[in-house]
Order: C-alpha cells, then sequence, then structure tokens
C-alpha cells in the first residue's frame, strides 16, 4: 500500500512586541504621577523589508495581604513563538506607595505595565532577522503565578498520521445511514490539526476513529495509518485520549490523580520514585502545583475549576509521553481567556514533537489563528482540509465572503449550515456546492500530498508495528495500587457523618426497644428472635444497596482506563471488592458492639465475636449479590429495582415469617442469605435451638449454613466478574 502521508510544513511565524501607554497613579500625598510612553520602531533589513513579529505576555500582580506568603509579586509571562521570541526585561519601582513598572528600552521599542495594570497591545513592530532566545527559565504559570518547572521526558517518537476516504456508516431501524462520506487529511508532529463543524456533524466520530476507538456497531472503510502502518495494539501506550466528559475520581486530590496514573501507566523499567518525580513534573507543567492537594471535586463535592480540572484530564495522558493527542472538545465549558490558555497549552505540547488532534465546537477568532491545519466538516462531508490561514482565502476564492468583520471561525460554521446572513455567496450555494467546490478546487492536490514519503526510517516505522502487549506493571502491583486507590476513594462516602449517623441511631433505637430482653420465657424468646432475625435482614439489605452502584457508576472511568491498558480486568476486580471489605465492616462492629449488650444477648466473648463473624458473613454474601446485579445490568435503575424484588424474597424466605413453605417453593429458602445468617445467629445463641424458632428442618451444628454462605461469597462474584467480561467483549 502506498504511503499517504503529508510532510510535515514549517511555519515561518515572526515575534514582535506591543506598544503601550501608561496610565496615571495617585499617589498618597495626594500628587499624581504621570508618564506617557510610546514607540515607533521601523526595522529595515538590507532589501528595506519589514516583517511582522507577535508576543503574547501576561501579567499579575498580588498585594501583599492578598498573598500566600504576605509579600507583593509582579509576575509576567512570556510564550514562545513557532521560530523566535522575544526577550522583554522588567524591573518594579514602588515609590510613594504607587508603584510604576518600567521596561527597559531597546532599538526595538519598548512597553512597560503599572502594577495592577496590564496595558493592550497596539501597533505591532517586528522583525525576522532577531537573534532568538530561550525564555525556558522564565517560564511562569498564568493562574498559579509561580515559577513552572520545564518538563524533562525522553525523546517522543514522531508518528505521521495520514487518513483518506474515511468512511462510516451505521444502521438505523435497519437502514444503513452514512455518519461520515470520505474524510481525508493528515497531522504531523508538532503541528495541531483541529476538527470543526456543526453539532451532529461527525467531529467526535473521526476522531474517535482516528484514534481507534471506534464503538457500536458501524462498519469503517477507508485508509487510516500511522507512520505508514495499520494500526495496532501496541499503538495504545503511544496515543492519549481526552474525552469530553472530564472522568475523574471527584475524592482524590489532583496529585493523587496524577501519580496514580504514573504509577499504572508508566513501563515498568521505571522505579516507583521516577514514576512519582514524573507525576510532580507534570503538575508543575501544566501549572497545576498550586491546587495539586485539592480534591479534584464533582456535582456534591467542591474541588478545582474547570480550567483545571482540563488540565488534570491533559496530563493524565501526557504522562506516558504519548506521539499522538486526541481531544474532543477541550474547551467546552470554559471561558474564552482559560480555553486561549488550553490551546496555547496543546501548542507547547505539540512544539515537543508529538502530534495533537483536536474537535473544537466554536471557538474565538484569537483560538481559530492558533491552529495549524482544520478539517472543516458539514452533515459528514468534507467541505475543507488545508492549512487554518489558508481557509478564509479559499472560500473567498469560491464567492463566500462575509459582508462584516467577522469571527472566521463563526463565518465558517455558517457557510456549514447554510446560514448566509450577512455572507455573500454564490445564489448556487448549498450543502453540494461547497463538497464539490473542494473536490474540484483543493481535494487533488492535498491528496497528491500525501502520496509524498514520510521522513523518517524504517526502522522508527517498525517500532509501533508490534502486536505484543505491553503493561506498565505486573499483576501484583496493579491489584495493590488499585487498592489504595480504592480506600482513598470511598472513603469519603462509606465513613461519612451521615452513614455513620444512621447506623449508631438504628442501633440505639433498637437497643432500647429491646433493652434486657429476657428468653427465659416463650414471649421473650420470640422477642428476642425477632431481633435476630432483624439484624439478619438489616445487613443484608444495606450492603447489597451500597454494591449495586459499585459497577454502573464506575462505568465509564473502567472503559476509560480499559481503553489504554492501564490495568487487568481481573487485578481491578478483585482490588475494587476487597478495598471496600474494611470500610464495610467497620459500621457493623459499632452496630454489634451497641446492639448486642443493649438487647441483653449472651455476655460472653466467644459468643459475641462468633454473631460478629456471622454478621461479617452475611454482608461480604450480600455485596457478592449487590455486585452481580450492577454488573450484569450496569444500569442504577435496572439495578435498584432488581435488587428490590430480590432482597423482598429473600426475607420473606427467612424462616421468621413463614415457618411451613409450600414444597414446591421451599427451594427459595437455600438461595436466602437472610435464612442461613438467622440459622447461624439462632446456633451461636441457644443450645440447643428450640424447635418453636425453626422450621421442619434441624439445625445441626452449622457448617451447612456456613458452607452455603461461602459458596455465595465466591458465586456471585465469579458471576460479577464473568458479566463484566462479557460487557467489555461485546464494546
Amino acid at each position: 500500500m502506498e504511503s499517504i502521508m503529508e510532510k510535515p510544513m514549517m511555519d515561518t511565524g515572526g515575534c514582535g512586541i506591543g506598544r503601550t501607554k501608561s496610565d496615571q497613579l495617585a499617589a498618597p500625598s495626594s500628587q499624581s504621577l504621570s508618564r506617557t510612553a510610546s514607540a515607533e520602531t521601523v526595522l529595515s533589513t538590507a532589501d528595506a523589508t519589514s516583517l511582522s513579529r507577535k508576543s503574547s505576555f501576561g501579567k499579575r500582580s498580588a498585594s501583599g495581604g492578598a498573598g500566600a506568603g504576605g509579600n507583593s509579586h509582579g509576575y509576567s509571562h512570556i510564550r514562545k513563538s513557532r521560530s523566535a521570541q522575544l526577550k522583554l526585561d522588567m524591573e518594579d519601582l514602588v515609590s510613594s506607595g504607587a508603584a510604576l513598572s518600567r521596561a527597559s528600552s531597546a532599538s526595538l521599542g519598548f512597553s512597560f505595565t503599572f502594577t495592577g495594570f496590564t496595558p493592550p497591545p497596539q501597533d505591532i513592530m517586528s522583525s525576522a532577522e532577531l537573534p532568538p532566545f530561550s525564555d525556558d527559565e522564565n517560564t511562569m504559570d498564568i493562574e498559579a503565578g509561580t515559577r513552572r518547572k520545564k518538563l524533562m521526558t525522553e525523546p517522543t517518537l514522531p508518528i505521521y498520521l495520514k487518513f483518506a476516504e474515511v468512511k462510516y456508516k451505521v444502521a438505523v431501524k435497519g437502514t444503513p445511514r452514512e455518519i461520515l462520506s470520505g474524510i481525508s487529511g493528515s497531522a504531523a508532529p508538532g503541528e495541531v490539526l483541529a476538527l470543526m463543524g456543526l453539532s451532529g456533524s461527525g467531529k467526535t466520530t473521526l476522531l474517535s476513529i482516528l484514534g481507534g476507538r471506534t464503538a457500536g456497531a458501524g462498519a469503517v472503510e477507508g485508509c487510516i495509518s500511522y507512520n505508514d502502518e495499520p494500526y495496532s495494539k501496541s499503538l495504545k501506550r503511544r496515543i492519549g485520549f481526552v474525552t469530553q466528559d472530564d472522568v475523574l475520581f471527584s475524592h482524590l486530590t489532583v496529585k493523587e490523580t496524577l501519580t496514580y496514573a504514573a504509577l499504572l501507566r508508566l513501563p515498568r523499567t521505571m522505579t516507583r520514585q521516577q514514576k512519582e518525580e514524573r507525576a510532580m513534573d507534570i503538575i508543575y507543567e501544566l501549572g497545576l502545583e498550586r491546587c495539586q492537594d485539592t480534591m479534584i471535586g464533582g456535582s456534591f463535592v467542591r474541588g478545582v475549576s474547570g480550567g483545571e480540572r482540563k488540565r488534570v484530564c491533559i496530563g493524565n495522558e501526557i504522562i506516558i509521553n504519548p506521539s499522538l493527542l486526541f481531544l474532543d472538545e477541550p474547551t467546552s465549558g470554559l471561558d474564552s481567556t482559560t480555553a486561549l490558555r488550553i490551546i496555547q497549552l496543546l501548542h507547547d505540547i505539540a512544539e515537543d514533537g508529538k502530534t495533537v488532534i483536536t474537535t473544537i465546537h466554536q471557538p474565538s477568532s484569537r483560538l481559530f489563528h492558533k491552529f495549524d491545519k482544520l478539517i472543516l466538516l458539514g452533515r459528514g462531508s468534507l467541505l475543507y482540509f488545508g492549512k487554518a490561514s489558508e481557509a478564509m482565502p479559499y472560500f473567498r476564492s469560491i464567492g463566500c465572503t462575509p459582508l462584516i468583520s467577522m469571527n472566521p471561525a463563526e463565518f465558517l460554521l455558517d457557510l456549514a449550515n447554510g446560514n448566509t446572513t450577512d455572507v455573500s455567496v454564490p445564489s448556487e450555494l448549498d450543502d453540494k456546492y461547497l463538497v464539490d467546490a473542494y473536490e474540484n478546487r483543493v481535494a487533488y492536490k492535498e491528496k497528491k500530498k500525501l502520496l509524498d514519503p514520510l521522513p523518517i526510517s524504517d526502522d522508527m516505522k517498525a517500532t509501533i508495528t508490534s502486536s505484543r502487549r505491553e503493561w506498565g506493571t505486573s499483576w501484583w502491583q496493579q491489584y495493590s495500587i488499585l487498592f489504595c486507590r480504592g480506600i482513598k476513594e470511598r472513603r469519603h462516602d462509606y465513613l461519612s457523618w451521615m452513614r455513620i449517623t444512621q447506623v449508631i441511631a438504628t442501633s440505639v433505637i433498637l437497643g432500647l426497644l429491646w433493652w434486657h430482653s429476657n428468653p427465659s420465657t416463650p414471649k421473650g424468646l420470640q422477642d428476642q428472635a425477632g431481633l435476630l432475625f432483624f439484624i439478619a435482614v438489616f445487613w443484608g439489605f444495606f450492603p447489597v444497596f451500597t454494591a449495586i452502584f459499585t459497577f454502573p457508576q464506575e462505568r465509564a472511568m473502567l472503559n476509560k482506563e480499559r481503553a489504554v491498558d492501564m490495568y487487568k480486568l481481573s487485578a481491578y476486580f478483585l482490588a475494587r471488592t476487597t478495598s471496600d471489605l474494611p470500610l464495610d465492616l467497620f459500621l457493623p462492629v459499632i452496630f454489634m458492639v451497641i446492639v448486642y449488650f443493649m438487647a441483653g444477648l449472651k455476655a460472653t466473648a466467644a459468643h459475641f465475636f462468633l454473631s460478629m463473624l456471622t454478621v461479617f458473613l452475611s454482608i461480604i454474601a450480600a455485596q457478592g449479590l449487590g455486585l452481580a446485579i450492577g454488573a450484569t445490568l450496569l444500569d442504577i435503575k435496572k439495578a435498584t429495582t432488581l435488587a428490590s424484588v430480590t432482597v423482598m424474597t429473600f426475607m420473606l424466605a427467612g424462616g421468621f415469617f413463614v415457618k411451613k413453605v409450600p414444597p414446591f417453593i421451599s427451594w427459595l429458602r437455600y438461595l436466602s442469605f437472610n435464612y442461613h445468617t438467622y440459622r447461624l445467629l439462632l446456633k451461636v445463641q441457644y443450645h440447643p435451638v428450640p424447635d418453636i424458632l425453626i422450621n421442619a428442618i434441624p439445625l445441626d451444628n452449622g457448617v451447612t449454613e456456613v458452607v452455603a454462605l461461602v459458596v455465595m461469597i465466591i458465586g456471585y462474584r465469579v458471576l460479577a466478574y464473568m458479566s463484566l467480561r462479557r460487557t467489555k467483549a461485546s464494546s
């Protein structure tokens, strides 16, 4: 198969400085101090040409009372352009209570700011012959106001992505429907490719196909290759994929989230200390050091901001130093300033030799001009592919021009939607016109470029063809890491004051109702047996309705982490079920200590601990039932309904309400953990057990009941695990 990969294109952008004007500051002595400055510099080269350079900077200052350490700081952030950088030297002067920041002037011009005031850039002066310099040591976080540590990673394996005539079809009520219609394009290391289009135009579908994450019964056609090689499982460790929804554990901190990702995803050749250092490098590189000990948060938990959440999601993926980074609408729900920082971050990532592909819904004009390449989709068809800077000239060439000053992205989306308000368009404009215009004017030339050979060696191509599945850690390490993560994440729910109060209040009420009950009389014996049955029912009901939410709630996280081979399903399942045990057994201990002695049950150590062990077996068995129901249905409403019916049936068949069950349905009692738990509690408290408390089946030494509960503990969990594997295989 011929190579259809486009060569990387080098951008020759300039850099420059903006002139600024001063404002006036009032001194405490009511004297006004003003200084006005302006500079205009004409740069001349040997052939008297002047070029445009651009620079971006930010400034943040804080007063002594508001600062973290009580100091006054002025921060400026200098970003790199693609080919050269401009260094601005600033110094702060504090005089008579008014802070004045002046910039050192050079032959190119000068710029200054007052503390707490950032002037707007004005006329842009530039020169292409300025000597480049590095600002790595001056890199500072705009939002956090602290110095960022430059990320030091191993070289990135360059991957050239190419795709030609990609089609995707799904069957809707038996009728095939085409979602994508022959999409072609490419992206090279160092480039940011934006997929833009209306909602429902196929952006996310195309991104998922390119990232190897197509799910469902759809059929994919076309050619997609990575360094001229087809997709393979080994590419999973070379690809980062940031979904549109931020799938994170709400009760973990930023540092814990990235550290666990590093421990599970980085290769086993790295030590634990090296992996933890990599996580800290990512935190500093993304400017997250200020919130590293803050919880991620969620709907009911206060946490980090939306921009910080998005950076954590990006950090989760770039921590493995991927060659390809896919992002699905990373700026959705963010304000324009935060969105600009995210896109600038993607540029910084691309500059490290990575290929970045992102979908974008409706970017601002500043965001649009930061993209290297653009794909414009309209109802699944390709309307434009090429340099983002050449999109407007192309559409002008086919007769589509805005009549007023307009955001280029807004103009292009209006065209894709057929909205011609304030737009000059040909009279025959429709979807077919735009598709045909692209096919006739641009498509052939772009497809021809895709046939150019790649500027990489055959050995480098072969590095991504390995079909062997590689895990970052051993099975035991995966289990131990997931076990610790599970306890940290769920301890807030299991040990919440609401749940503790619920258990304590219930136990105190039971203790008061059965205060020092006396089993010496038939009536007292019946009352005490009722308490034992309630204990069996309560600690059978409670764990079921806690466990059924486990897998449905973590389904998105499980799919996300399993898609990148973060761990084996068996390690996750065992860690998930065992990490719940210490938390599940804490509250029953409190409950039994209160109820047991208030109700006047046999006050010996042997009887108390045997009763506690019986309750523990019941809890673990009931938890297994909840896990099996949740894993089988993976739908909270359906699982809750089924669990309610099941628990009610087990309770009625538990042997307390009905002593003589009809033979044709008597087999239900053997499936009920309430039945076996109740009989064991009777055995512990009474020896021999009075006939009035049991049905026709005699109660022996209790081995049968213990074996039945152990079989349930194992059997329900095996069923839950097989259900999860079936779900994974079907997806």
